[in-house]
């Protein structure tokens, strides 16, 4: 079975469970130099996202559905949540 390709992208914590819990289906990115070369020509199968840099930091895997231009940034389309490690979802506040 070939290795899947692998784009890992950090998020904050809002966004996170935004996408953890199916609300959120496309993730942004500025169309700069640095994205440009990351996203473009690039075909990827999986995204690992991560709630900040520690090392045991909330991370998820989704599938890659592809990515696109519009205006001034990249449309990352999101496929399923494949899995979860160390989330919990935020507390509701009642209202």
């Amino acid at each position: 079975m070939p290795k899947k390709s692998l784009l890992s992208l950090t998020l904050h914590r809002q966004f996170f469970d935004e996408i953890a819990i199916g609300e959120k289906t496309k993730e942004y990115r500025e169309r700069k130099p640095y994205w440009k070369k990351r996203l473009e020509g690039r075909d990827y199968d999986l995204i690992r996202f991560r709630n900040g840099y520690a090392k045991d930091a909330p991370e998820m895997l989704v599938e890659f559905r592809g990515v696109r231009r519009s205006g001034s940034v990249y449309v990352i389309k999101l496929g399923r949540v494949l899995s979860k490690k160390r989330w919990r979802p935020a507390k509701q506040t009642e209202k």
